[in-house]
Order: C-alpha cells, then structure tokens, then sequence
C-alpha cells in the first residue's frame, strides 16, 4: 500500500484541524504548569483517539508507532489543558 506525504498543522486552541480523514503520526506539544494533557477525538463528538498526560513545563514529542492512529472523519482536539501549542504530523 502506498503510504502518503507527512504533513503538520501547528494550533493554539481546540478544534478541528480542517485535514479531513487523517492517520497522526506524530504530536510534538509545549506544556505550561499544572497538569498538562491533551485529548483528541475522531472528529468533533466523535470516539476519543488519544488520551495522553504530560510532564509540566516541558516539550514533549509523541511518535506514534507502524501507520499512525486513523481519524475517519477529521483530527479534532477536544482538550488542550496547560498546552501552549501542538504540532500535529498527519498523512
């Protein structure tokens, strides 16, 4: 099967990426303090994808194993707590 060119989207709030159906490969994130943690769904409503908690203050990068986590819909970040900025890679 033919894979499909990376590409990223940066953020600063929740929402829909606006990428259309999607596999994440990667999310690299700057957290601020407190507990950062990131949600993100298939789509807006849709089934919970990722789940992840972070260290505060911090970068962080999340390399996602074999084909990535598939979004049938769209890439929708549903909470973005004591993140300053998401970079989310995608094919």
């Amino acid at each position: 099967m033919p894979r499909s060119d990376v590409q990223s989207k940066r953020v600063t709030s929740t929402g829909s990426l606006g990428v259309g159906p999607a596999r994440i490969r990667q999310i690299q994130i700057l957290s601020t303090s407190g507990s950062p943690r990131l949600t993100v769904t298939d789509g807006s409503g849709g089934s919970t994808v990722l789940d992840l908690d972070f260290a505060a203050s911090d970068s962080h990068s999340v390399n996602i194993p074999d084909d990535g986590i598939r979004c049938q819909s769209d890439v929708f970040i549903s909470a973005l707590t004591n993140i300053t900025a998401i970079t989310v890679f995608y094919g």
